[in-house]
């Protein structure tokens, strides 16, 4: 646009000395529709004061490394400075986790023994990054475990099965969570819990017990006689578990029940997932986790309808 340019207007070099922006740079900004100069009479560009604080600005942003997209949404006021900082600070964050993951996983391909480095290089290559094992392991509790769950109990299983892997995660936290990814991902232990599912009513049932009816106070209360080293077997805190359970189905406790009851559970008292609480242990730095002491209630009710 060609207009009689006031005396207070800029030329590029001006603009450039007062920002410290090279004049190709401010081309380049012209071009793309972050500033907007005025044409003097004979063609060239000029700038009115304010281009100084805006271009001075976007220099920051850049600086910052936040990219144009972002500082378009600043400068037209969509979005605070403060929003666009937190914004590519996230974004820093997730490349810094990513890059942790990488080095220890590297790390513990090089620490590992030869006779095991085959193994743990196919058990990490299988994961890409602790961002998606994390995913794997959420979306496995609340899809495959205990599906449907309502919002406020997923939180909670999640935050009970999925632990926080550490900013800086050593070797062997990287393995013990790509570990527990191996873990759910086995199609045998999948198949056990969609099966449980098709219980229908028995299963909801043992999934609200598992939620809301009291189940992890028993847990607490398991957790001394687990880290003791006790057995399982019968006892007043098994009959609480049971009596929690029947609560839950309207019913009281009696040995069908129990058999039940035990059937229900078997799949969260597997191998599998005995092994996976004990890494969960492992990365969170608990003695006994809450998961271990579910599983030990689980084979107390075991031991205790089975005869021998």
């Amino acid at each position: 646009m060609e207009v009689q340019v006031r005396e207070d207007t800029l030329s590029i070099g001006e603009l450039s000395e007062r920002t410290g922006v090279p004049v190709r740079t401010i081309r380049f900004y012209c071009d793309e529709g972050f500033l907007e100069p005025v044409r003097s009479t004979g063609g060239h560009r000029r700038f009115r004061a304010e281009a100084v604080q805006r271009l001075t600005l976007l220099r920051r942003l850049r600086a910052l490394g936040i990219g144009l997209a972002a500082i378009d949404s600043v400068l037209s006021g969509r979005r605070s400075v403060a929003e666009a900082a937190a914004q590519e600070r996230a974004k820093v964050d997730a490349e810094l986790a990513a890059l942790a993951w990488r080095r220890a996983s590297l790390r513990a391909v090089e620490q590992a023994a030869p006779a095991e480095r085959e193994s743990r290089l196919e058990l990490l290559a299988a994961v890409a990054d602790g961002g998606a094992a994390r995913h794997t392991l959420e979306a496995f509790w609340s899809r495959v475990a205990l599906p449907s769950m309502p919002e406020d109990g997923a939180a909670m299983v999640i935050s009970a099965s999925v632990p926080e892997l550490p900013g800086d995660p050593v070797p062997e936290q990287v393995v013990a969570y790509a570990t527990l990814v191996a873990i759910v991902q086995d199609q045998r232990l999948r198949q056990q819990f969609w099966a449980r599912t098709r219980t229908g009513e028995e299963f909801i049932a043992y999934r609200n017990a598992l939620l809301e009816g009291g189940v992890g106070e028993v847990c607490e209360l398991a957790r001394p006689l687990v880290r003791a080293g006790r057995q399982p077997g019968p006892g007043p805190l098994l009959d609480r578990f049971v009596d929690v359970h029947a609560a839950t189905r309207g019913t009281r406790d009696s040995p069908a029940f129990r058999r039940a009851l035990t059937r229900t559970g078997a799949v969260d008292r597997s191998p599998g997932l005995h092994r996976y609480w004990e890494l969960v242990g492992d990365i969170t730095g608990e003695d006994v986790t809450v998961g271990e002491a579910h599983a030990w209630l689980l084979d107390s009710l075991h031991c205790a309808v089975t005869p021998g």
